[in-house]
């Protein structure tokens, strides 16, 4: 699998998660949302990373 789609399917992960902590209620729905939100920020993180790019260049 190329690195910038996994890490859209990461981001994308995140995402799902994220909207159901959000139509959760309480503390669980918060900690759902919380772990969702840092699949994104990992995904966007790790489309950010420079041996990412350098490989995605090597591989064209």
């Amino acid at each position: 699998m190329n690195t910038n789609t996994t890490s859209l399917v990461t981001v994308a992960i995140g995402v799902v998660v994220s909207l159901v902590g959000y139509y959760m209620t309480g503390l669980t729905g918060a900690g759902i949302l919380g772990f969702g939100l840092a699949w994104i920020l990992l995904g966007v993180l790790d489309m950010l990373r420079p041996s990412a790019q350098i490989n995605e260049e090597r591989a064209k």
